[in-house]
């Protein structure tokens, strides 16, 4: 303990790094559940070997927690914390191989202060799990090519397929091993070795429970995950909006000092390999085959799809420490001047909630509403709950109310891994029902007037009741319009 305390003291870059996760942990309990945090907790207490919408790596994660400290809010933000700050710890690993001593340390205080690491310690998604485990495959890879030691072959096959039991972009990864072998002279041999394609063999054996759920149910992961964004991405619509959102998400998550000197980099990389046909060396040529692809392949879909802001986080990993071969001391301290004063800002958000978010993708509001909820089936006795915003209100609902909550597969709609769960919907036939409604753009306490016409199909009558209002320190922040459903009468759909 004293010789860490007696390094953190020596070295600056461990000491900003405590610092970070410190102010971090210190937030925890200050975040709410996210609509994602209740999600995936839903996928750990329904094991499958996979998911409708993703793998279930982070769904295991938050289940073991869950299993060893309770279910709160907390543990679930703990898991997502401790995991991350795991990659953290394989990132610094990772980036001794490529880097000197000062190097590494600013480039573990770049990834350390970018605000994609706070969004993963605070937010379950299947990213968290995606990016250790990218992290970790990329260790045994590069010990296996560049140490020649055998066995990290197997370790990188293992760790390749839990990456993709996470996050489906983990196929890059294969990609990326293929396409460094394919273009370094160096190890160009290796593709007939027969422990690569061992590796590749482990990284699909590893896969085989996501590809048997979907062989069980009719591919219906892969093909929601590919269908509508290949028919989007064909069509070729030509969207500024997407390219300069892009753009304006990848400025938040890195900060604009990280995210230019990536920008800068990139260029001067590819325009060697087309204009004057240079391969970098063989070190460079393995971090920029594991970013290349990430990167560049999403950013150049921007201008005719919307990409998510978390699609590239895996790039980053390698990105960060190409970038710590070019940034300067003095931009690494401009970088943490940002990020000191943008996560100060997200501080006072969490604590004050100043900016009002027009969306149901907030910790605001969800035990409130589970609350208002209870106190309604009192008045409206023999109830089910459910809603129909994919996923959003049905998963926090289901956390914090002690029974089932259904989202909008009771009306006839596709509602994600909700209809995967087993429920017998015939079991609510006759039953009456609440249907909360979220109202994203909440100016008023009017009621909406309206409502989904797919409810008269199910039910006998429909009757809208008083919205429920959440309030936060005094002030109102959150607007649910309410229905009471009589009769329910399920469908042959």
């Amino acid at each position: 303990m004293n010789k860490l305390t007696s390094l953190i003291a020596k070295n600056k870059a461990f000491s900003w790094v405590l610092g970070f996760q410190l102010f971090r942990f210190l937030v925890l309990p200050f975040m709410g559940l996210m609509p994602q945090d209740a999600y995936y907790y839903l996928y750990g207490q329904n094991l499958s070997l996979s998911y409708f919408d993703h793998p279930g790596m982070i769904g295991y994660i938050l289940r073991f927690f869950s299993e060893l400290f309770g279910k709160s809010v907390f543990v679930i933000k703990l898991a997502d914390f401790t995991i991350t700050t795991l990659t953290i710890a394989s990132f610094y690993k990772l980036a001794s191989y490529f880097l000197s001593k000062k190097k590494v340390e600013r480039a573990l205080i770049l990834i350390t202060t970018t605000l994609f690491i706070s969004i993963l310690s605070f937010n379950s998604t299947p990213d968290v799990p995606l990016l250790l485990f990218w992290t970790l495959s990329l260790i045994c890879l590069y010990k296996a090519i560049f140490e020649d030691k055998k066995w990290f072959w197997i370790f990188g096959g293992i760790a390749m397929g839990l990456a993709f039991n996470s996050k489906y972009t983990a196929l890059l990864l294969q990609i990326g091993l293929i396409l460094f072998l394919i273009f370094s002279n160096k190890h160009r041999k290796l593709l007939i070795s027969p422990w690569v394609w061992l590796s590749l063999i482990i990284s699909i054996i590893v896969m085989f429970p996501v590809f048997w759920w979907n062989y069980q149910n009719d591919f219906a992961s892969f093909t929601f995950q590919s269908s509508e964004r290949t028919t989007s991405i064909s069509e070729f619509k030509i969207s500024p909006t997407n390219f300069f959102g892009a753009i304006a998400h990848q400025l938040l998550l890195l900060l604009p000092i990280l995210f230019l000197v990536i920008i800068t980099f990139t260029y001067k990389y590819i325009k060697r390999a087309l204009l004057k046909f240079k391969i970098p060396q063989a070190k460079t040529l393995f971090l920029l085959a594991f970013f290349i692809p990430t990167f560049v392949g999403f950013f150049s879909i921007t201008p005719i799809y919307w990409v998510k802001l978390n699609w590239m986080m895996p790039s980053y990993i390698t990105g960060i420490i190409l970038a710590g071969m070019f940034i300067s001391n003095k931009l690494v301290k401009t970088q943490i001047v940002f990020s000191v004063v943008f996560h100060l800002l997200v501080l006072v958000q969490i604590l004050f909630y100043v900016f009002p978010i027009k969306s149901d993708d907030t910790w605001i509001g969800w035990n409130e509403l589970a609350i208002e909820t209870e106190n309604l089936q009192e008045k409206y006795p023999n109830t089910f709950v459910f809603s129909d915003d994919n996923y959003k209100t049905s998963a926090c609902l289901n956390f914090y109310m002690n029974q089932k909550v259904y989202a909008q597969n009771i009306i006839g709609m596709p509602a994600l891994h909700f209809d995967y769960l087993g429920d017998d919907l015939s079991n609510l036939k006759g039953k009456n029902a609440i249907f909360i409604d979220s109202d994203k753009g909440f100016k008023d306490h009017q009621m909406k007037g309206d409502f989904n016409p797919e409810l008269k199909y199910y039910f006998e009558k429909v009757t809208e009741i008083q919205p429920i209002i959440i309030k936060k320190h005094g002030k109102e922040v959150r607007k649910f319009w309410v229905f009471y459903c009589e009769n329910y009468q399920a469908k042959n759909n």
